[in-house]
């Protein structure tokens, strides 16, 4: 599920908001992508699953599309990326609006 915000709304650089709002980084893909979980409990899985990327519009506008999901378990097999991922439903629904709660309100940005 994807969470768009102005850049200015999360008070800081996205790495930053993602740490104070309870995430954890992850080491970087194959791809060198960077992306964060936030674990249930001390186990791995499940864990909610997020990266983002910064997009600008055509009057310079900064805004972050954050992409969320929900891993349920560990990819099954060695070498493959392929997991049990939620990516709408109650639970991840939930996540998007403590998120967004989270964010300075349009006052402030």
């Amino acid at each position: 599920m994807k969470v768009i915000a102005r850049l200015e709304r999360l008070g800081d650089n996205p790495e930053t908001w993602l740490r104070r709002v309870g995430y954890a980084m992850l080491p970087a893909n194959q791809e060198g992508v960077v992306s964060f979980s936030r674990r249930f409990s001390r186990d791995f899985y499940p864990r909610f699953h997020i990266y983002f990327k910064i997009k600008q519009d055509k009057e310079g506008n900064k805004y972050i599309v954050f992409n969320l999901h929900l891993d349920q378990k560990k990819p099954g097999y060695k070498g493959v990326n392929r997991h049990n991922a939620e990516y709408d439903g109650e639970v991840v629904e939930r996540e998007v609006l403590r998120l967004k709660s989270l964010l300075l309100p349009e006052l402030f940005a």
